[in-house]
């Protein structure tokens, strides 16, 4: 009887659906280059067509510097709002069953789903001076809509899936036997929330926030419904960046650009390294 040998011939090559790793990647380069790294060159060339002093004029006179401090304040607020209610939405929708909880689940994904500029127009009239809600807090002498806690309403609307997104698969990939283990030491449940399951979602919460900080800063549909959209009140960059182009002023609108990509990539690097350090501080490095 002839024996069936345990491991395949050299000869032998495992076959993949997709092919293979030279034509993959050849075309993921191609793609990300036409529609990610072309348009960033592009701006930068048009950005690059003003001088230094022309570029700092531009990126740094009162009114643009104005819509610096309203966007990244605001997109900092609805971060914070959604770091905290995107936690607590994550952990619902992973450790309770309930009716609606399917309904709750779909909602979540729906700023994805929906058109920004609805979105902001839907949140001026439920906000604004005479809407459902608006008109509640405009008798109190609160102004939602047209101010900047409209603003930030409408970013926090728009950037909310990122933290729940990021952070709700970690909890259900959670192993509950570490939990069971923080409860047979006698650890209620907060210090097991802190120095149990906190610890292991760190890196995707923080990711999720990024995301959401990163998101709101690109926010345009949605805020500028709501916003008011004055000068050196409410008026957020990405505004006054398309108000250049409508003015024909292509490199100051690029210059304008270039800032928030600026400031796009310094997220980015901020979050990698603080997930950097993270890894290493877990595997003790």
């Amino acid at each position: 009887m002839t024996e069936i040998p345990m491991t395949p011939p050299r000869s032998y090559r495992r076959r993949h659906v997709i092919p293979g790793f030279g034509l993959t990647m050849g075309i993921t380069i191609a793609y990300l280059g036409v529609v990610v790294l072309l348009p960033i060159l592009a701006l930068i060339l048009k950005a690059a067509g003003l001088s230094a002093a022309e570029y700092w004029a531009v990126i740094s006179s009162a009114r643009a510097v104005a819509t610096y401090k309203i966007t990244v304040g605001s997109a900092l607020m609805a971060a914070l709002a959604n770091a905290a209610i995107g936690l607590l939405l994550a952990w619902v929708l992973v450790s309770y069953e309930f009716p609606g909880r399917r309904v709750l689940d779909a909602l979540v994904d729906l700023p994805f789903a929906l058109p920004t500029a609805v979105a902001g127009i839907s949140l001026t009239a439920l906000l604004g001076p005479n809407g459902w809600v608006g008109q509640f807090f405009e008798s109190a002498g609160i102004r939602l809509a047209y101010a900047q806690p409209g603003i930030v309403i409408a970013m926090a609307f728009t950037s909310l899936p990122f933290v729940v997104r990021t952070v709700q698969p970690v909890l259900e990939e959670f192993d509950p036997e570490a939990e069971e283990a923080g409860v047979m030491l006698g650890a209620n449940d907060w210090q097991i929330f802190a120095r149990v399951i906190f610890p292991s979602i760190l890196p995707a919460f923080i990711a999720g926030c990024a995301l959401s900080f990163a998101r709101s800063l690109g926010e345009f549909g949605a805020v500028i419904f709501i916003a008011g959209n004055l000068p050196m009140e409410t008026e957020i960059t990405a505004l006054l960046a398309v108000i250049r182009l409508e003015e024909f002023e292509y490199p100051a609108a690029a210059a304008l650009a270039s800032v928030m990509l600026l400031a796009a990539f310094v997220m980015l690097f901020i979050t990698n390294a603080i997930q950097l350090w993270h890894l290493r501080y877990v595997r003790g490095d």
